[in-house]
């Protein structure tokens, strides 16, 4: 049994808020999954985006926590024009946790479980946490309180003997409940103008660059979806908070799933717009016509490429003729959508680019938005493409951002291309600050991007 007076602290280092802040939801589900298992402990939030270092040490003397968690959300801006690493602050959060408590100090979050073994070895934290961290943190805190083995709890890092050890993840959870901070809540309802929440954890998939089934495993886990429509009537009712994000790496998959939630969000009653990762492969008119019923405002397309050669080269599950459909109809059911790609990356040449290009011509009311080169990530088949091609060393550990830059294009007349096309191309380099904080002063929601289109 737990002591009455143990004090957790959960921290958000996430500080990257391009194009707005986005809401911590790992530390919230963590919050949410401890409170009613942990009763007697005292559970504190706090949030790098709202708050800064002073008020982290201030916090920390006086309350005085048992047990810190840190999560990681993002390791760089994925910018190949700024490459922008936030793991010196990270750094500095897990010193100053260090310095100023005596507590337990826990690493983990998406960023973290990229490169667990160089983070672990850069950062000394006590312990750390890969993935799905809910129930291997309640068990850790659980069995260093009862002064019990750790060996066993899954997904955790830890030293023993000089040792690194590293435990692998097989169970997952599928029965969440959500409940989310009053005052993060206004900040990011206000910052962002819509709130996160996921309906499933997982990804299948194999394109070539992609983190996701790193982060969250490739078993595919659907969440409660009542608990999801409680959250959202919750919030509603209490907050008249009527705009989410669906954060799942890519919300078409396990259809039948996606059906049954929209279906109980529209018995629910509950006047809600919503958004998500698409991807253009899995969708058909009666899908796409009740996810509009249920909410469905945006629709952000990892569709990568629009040339039927790239999307075989970075291995997607879709042709040219699906981007081109579901834009069609997106447009025919006033759904807005963007389309994410990436220019310049394995097997790009500037003739599979004028493809992009052309075909960019053909979907009406969408913005563009490109990735120049693809971020390098450990564990991927893009990783071992790098380093056959010398771009990498094999003990690169890519925990501060290498690219791959196709050799067959030029970049120099990318924007001046897109320009041509007639379309609305946003590279990573505009900056949409002043614009965003102009519509969100007029309590404008959403992610906003919609107002860009041509």
């Amino acid at each position: 049994m737990l002591n009455i007076n143990k004090k957790i602290l959960l921290v958000s280092a996430n500080i990257f808020v391009v194009p707005y802040p986005v809401y911590p939801l790992g530390i919230s589900y963590i919050a949410t999954y401890l409170k009613p298992k942990m009763p007697d402990c005292e559970i504190m939030v706090f949030d790098f985006n709202m708050d800064n270092q002073e008020e982290f040490i201030k916090l920390l003397h006086e309350f005085q926590p048992d047990h810190i968690g840190v999560s990681m959300r993002n390791v760089d801006d994925v910018n190949s024009y700024f490459k922008q690493s936030f793991i010196p602050g990270y750094q500095e959060i897990v010193d100053i946790s260090r310095k100023h408590s005596k507590a337990y100090i826990t690493i983990g979050g998406a960023g973290f479980s990229i490169y667990p073994d160089v983070f672990f070895d850069l950062m000394k934290p006590d312990f750390a946490i890969i993935g799905e961290g809910e129930e291997s943190y309640r068990q850790l805190i659980a069995k260093l309180d009862a002064n019990e083995e750790i060996d066993n709890i899954e997904g955790l890092l830890f030293m023993k003997d000089g040792k690194l050890f590293k435990n692998d993840k097989r169970l997952y959870l599928n029965d969440l409940e959500l409940n989310l901070d009053d005052d993060l809540i206004e900040f990011y309802w206000q910052n962002s103008g819509m709130l996160n929440i996921q309906t499933k954890r997982g990804c299948p998939y194999s394109c070539i660059f992609c983190s996701y089934p790193i982060i969250d495993g490739r078993k595919v886990r659907t969440l409660n979806p009542d608990k999801i429509v409680d959250s959202i009537s919750k919030l509603y009712q209490e907050k008249g908070i009527d705009y989410y994000f669906f954060t799942d790496s890519i919300f078409n998959i396990h259809n039948k799933f996606n059906v049954q939630l929209a279906e109980k969000l529209i018995e629910s009653k509950v006047k809600i717009k919503w958004g998500a990762y698409f991807s253009p492969y899995n969708l058909d008119w009666e899908f796409l016509s009740l996810l509009r019923k249920s909410g469905l405002e945006h629709i952000e397309f990892g569709t990568d490429s629009i040339s039927e050669a790239q999307l075989k080269n970075y291995k997607k599950m879709f042709k040219v003729d699906d981007v081109l459909r579901v834009s069609d109809m997106c447009n025919k059911l006033d759904i807005y959508f963007a389309h994410f790609l990436i220019l310049g990356g394995y097997g790009e040449t500037d003739e599979t680019i004028d493809e992009t290009y052309e075909n960019s011509k053909k979907i009406e009311n969408s913005v563009f938005f490109p990735f120049v080169g693809m971020r390098i990530y450990p564990g991927t088949t893009l990783q071992n493409i790098a380093i056959s091609e010398g771009v990498i060393s094999a003990d690169d550990d890519l925990l501060y951002p290498k690219f791959y830059l196709s050799k067959n294009f030029n970049i120099d007349t990318l924007k001046e291309r897109a320009k041509a096309t007639g379309k609305r191309w946003v590279f990573p380099d505009e900056d949409l600050t002043d614009g965003i904080i102009k519509f969100r002063k007029k309590n404008k929601k959403g992610p906003l991007w919609e107002y860009l289109s041509i």
